[in-house]
């Protein structure tokens, strides 16, 4: 049953994977074909064609490798200074843009001049490249609003789950107690396992990151806590001692390995299922996309690590890259989970946004070949034609894209290898979610 339930995951988790390239293809073709540009195919994976149909101008179909998707859109780089579209030299460097050139008009019909997406205003190929991204953008919104206000999320309660007995620092036991360390203050207080922080120091509690702060925030104070238990409102008043805690980054995460000195107490929260408000649900998202960002600057610097894990033996860090296959098997371990089937939906979900959202986040890289990179040549040529307009110079043309295909070319091999490392990384040494 076990094999069974985490082969479904991987299905289910391929499926959402499919769903979120096709919607994100879509994005780009329903704003190809409102500007009138042909798009000859519409695709979801690549290699060998499994199943297609025709509609009109476009194919439509599936691939056999579930890693992608693309759209082929006409005339994606204007023809060259003369005009022409093949290969004119023997420069490999020439020879890449003039292939990408061609490769943009081999399937050029009659009637396709005006159809082209180079022709189209720069604002428009915006909107076109923008679209797919967007679209998973809009579908991440969707999916993380889904479970933080429908299933709710996992969260540190102000309710006490146990009492440690003594002062210890952060990594060291705390179900037992080195000779000579002091008595905790909480045990001291007699704070005991079930009871409700409700106020600290005449403050209401709402949550445990807010009681977390106070506590961290009175080393040394003796301060007053109003705890519920059995039914009734105790006032306690335990005296904080200074200790070496684990540090917290501005949204109240534990930062891995780094410390401080702060105010102690010496408990233990309980972990409850919380549904968030459309406000907090928001301001929760705002921190996941800044989380995003910061992940996807510090993608270099976790290659060494990356490759230690692969070839070295050393342990995988959870913070680590994960690739497609290391996604499918962390969706094959969630329905193994011993959780409420509510709470493994919640974490499917939530694992399909983040994939979204990660999508967002790369595509919009101003690199070629990612969207962005379409997106920034798009924006260049509207720049140097409004700088033409205001200085009364002729118009400049297209700004021809197809120049940076070398670079392109360079890009696209050094995601090559990250994706390979990656891969056998998910393969060698995954990340478990258990």
């Amino acid at each position: 049953m076990t094999t069974l339930m985490a082969i479904l995951g991987v299905l289910v988790f391929v499926l959402g994977l499919l769903f979120s390239i096709a919607w994100h293809e879509l994005g780009h073709l329903s704003w190809a074909k409102l500007f009138g540009i042909r798009v000859p195919q519409y695709m979801v994976g690549f290699g060998p064609t499994i199943w297609s149909r025709r509609k009109g101008d476009t194919e439509y179909g599936f691939k056999a490798i579930p890693l992608g998707g693309y759209i082929r859109m006409i005339g994606m780089f204007p023809p060259g200074a003369d005009g022409r579209i093949t290969a004119r030299s023997t420069s490999p460097w020439r020879s890449m843009i003039e292939d990408a050139r061609q490769a943009s008009y081999e399937e050029l019909q009659p009637g396709d001049e005006t159809r082209l997406f180079y022709t189209r205003a720069p604002w428009k190929r915006v909107i076109v490249m923008f679209a797919g991204p967007f679209m998973n953008l809009l579908l991440a919104f969707g999916l993380f609003l889904t479970v933080l206000m429908g299933f709710g999320e996992a969260k540190s309660l102000p309710t006490i789950q146990s009492v440690q007995q003594c002062v210890v620092t952060v990594g060291q036991p705390t179900d037992s107690c080195p000779q000579g360390a002091p008595t905790a203050p909480a045990a001291a207080a007699g704070l005991m396992a079930g009871d409700t922080i409700v106020s600290f120091e005449g403050h209401r509690i709402a949550d445990y990151d807010q009681l977390q702060q106070d506590i961290r925030n009175a080393p040394g104070r003796t301060v007053s806590i109003v705890v519920e238990r059995a039914g009734r409102q105790l006032t306690l008043h335990p005296t904080l001692v200074t200790n070496q805690v684990a540090a917290l980054d501005g949204h109240g995460n534990y930062l891995p390995g780094k410390t401080v000195r702060a105010g102690f107490l010496g408990i233990q929260p309980q972990t409850g299922i919380v549904q968030l408000g459309f406000g907090e649900s928001l301001n929760r998202m705002a921190d996941m996309a800044e989380s995003g960002v910061q992940s996807l600057i510090a993608v270099p610097s976790k290659v060494p690590a990356l490759w230690d894990a692969t070839f070295e033996g050393a342990p995988r860090q959870a913070d680590s890259p994960v690739g497609v296959v290391g996604a499918a098997r962390v969706g094959g371990e969630i329905l193994n989970l011993d959780i409420p089937a509510s709470q493994q939906i919640a974490i499917f979900v939530q694992l399909v946004a983040g994939f979204n959202l990660s999508l967002f986040l790369f595509n919009m890289l101003p690199l070629l070949p990612l969207d962005g990179g379409h997106i920034a040549g798009a924006l260049w040529e509207a720049l140097r034609r409004r700088i033409a307009r205001v200085f009364r110079r002729p118009d400049p043309g297209p700004f021809d894209v197809a120049r940076l295909m070398p670079v392109a070319y360079v890009v696209a091999g050094i995601f090559v290898c990250f994706t390979l490392l990656v891969f056998l990384a998910d393969v060698i040494n995954p990340v478990k979610l258990s």
